[in-house]
């Protein structure tokens, strides 16, 4: 029987067990997504590596009528782009965006970004919810202060995108996505008349039509925030959930930088991420890809392969020359992973010391994990200290 994604999570703290039996038993298997379309999971580290930056894998699709979907978000759950066009698309895109995520301009963001968090830890009063109270805000104050867009407007985008973002429900996702790129379109507007030092107003000025300025600028916001939120709340449990961890990093501020590498390492939710179609036959770990095939890269199995990570289960802050692909590779790396970095960062070099005996307010087992988008993450997190 072909096994269904997603995988049963009995443990947060790791991985899913059908998912580690089937690492097991080799690098590629036959799965079913969460609609019951067939597909190739990918949980071997070398082979996630390599195939995210293999041009004979791609987001389009030739027929995306008919082809396999993961899920029914509108932007997460199938064919995406022009098949003849997608390379010089994708690559024309990434020129436009990478100077906005610039070494320099990141380091030159970095305070700001300190300094958000501190507001935001000053108003934090035991007992907490660190969710509400830290890793849901904080992205997205950071990606409204880069985009130029209204913090005040951030309920509203804040449902929009988790819209946007889920599997289950395709008009819920397409109605999100219609309300996130009207809001883009009236942003652009306001931009064109008074522009500011900001992501949108930059892009205006380069001559781009204003509707792919919207899609570029929302596609930003959903990005630049979601996978961040959840990365905090990770984080945050792991830590919480490890005291022996949690009291080295007290103990020793200079493993911040690994542990912030190990924070984004360790998670293991198995959702086959993004979709990616395979643009030609593809011979791998001893079958064949069809061209068309639906094929999920699992970046969480590849981060928790012995192969590449001794004891990979195990959370592990001192663990140096962490290669993980959480962020992708090569063509495919995150562009916002430079700013990722830094949030995290901003966020366990105060957390920590400031709120030493901090700690779970409720055990690890009742914790809520969201399943109907594509990014998971936590529901709540309480602490006391």
């Amino acid at each position: 029987m072909i096994p269904q994604l997603p995988f049963e999570l009995p443990d947060l703290l790791a991985p899913a067990p059908r998912l580690r039996e089937l690492q097991d038993q080799g690098v590629i298997h036959r799965v079913r997504t969460r609609v019951g379309h067939e597909a190739w999971l990918v949980t071997g580290y070398e082979q996630v590596r390599d195939l995210l930056d293999d041009e004979r894998l791609g987001r389009a699709h030739r027929d995306p009528d008919n082809a396999a979907r993961s899920g029914d978000s509108v932007l997460f759950g199938g064919p995406l782009g022009d098949f003849d066009t997608e390379q010089a698309d994708h690559a024309r895109l990434r020129a436009l965006l990478q100077p906005q995520f610039s070494p320099k301009r990141m380091r030159a963001f970095r305070p700001r970004v300190e300094e958000l968090t501190t507001q935001l830890l000053d108003q934090l009063t035991s007992p907490a919810d660190l969710h509400a109270g830290l890793a849901l805000p904080l992205p997205i104050l950071v990606i409204c202060e880069l985009l130029g867009v209204p913090y005040e407007d951030r309920d509203q985008f804040r449902a929009w995108s988790e819209a946007v973002g889920d599997v289950t429900d395709r008009e819920r996702s397409e109605r999100g996505l219609a309300d996130l790129f009207g809001y883009g379109q009236q942003l652009v507007a306001r931009k064109r008349v008074e522009p500011g030092d900001d992501f949108i107003s930059r892009l205006c000025a380069e001559g781009i039509a204003d509707d792919e300025v919207a899609m570029l600028a929302m596609a930003m916001l959903f990005a630049g925030h979601e996978t961040t939120v959840v990365a905090i709340g990770w984080g945050a449990l792991w830590l919480l959930a490890h005291p022996d961890q949690h009291q080295a990093l007290i103990k020793d501020p200079e493993l911040l930088a690994p542990a912030v590498e190990e924070i984004l390492r360790v998670p293991a939710r198995a959702t086959g991420g993004i979709p990616r179609y395979a643009r030609e036959d593809i011979a791998l770990g001893g079958v064949t890809i069809r061209e068309g095939d639906l094929v999920l890269l699992e970046n969480g199995a590849a981060n928790h392969d012995a192969a590449a990570f001794p004891d990979p289960d195990r959370f592990d802050i001192a663990r140096r020359d962490s290669a993980h692909l959480t962020f992708g590779q090569g063509a495919r790396y995150c562009l916002g992973a430079p700013l990722a970095r830094i949030e995290l960062t901003a966020v366990f070099s105060q957390l920590v010391p400031r709120f030493p005996a901090m700690r779970l307010a409720v055990p690890v087992d009742e914790l809520r994990v969201r399943t109907d988008v594509l990014t998971g993450g936590l529901i709540a997190l309480p602490v006391v200290w």
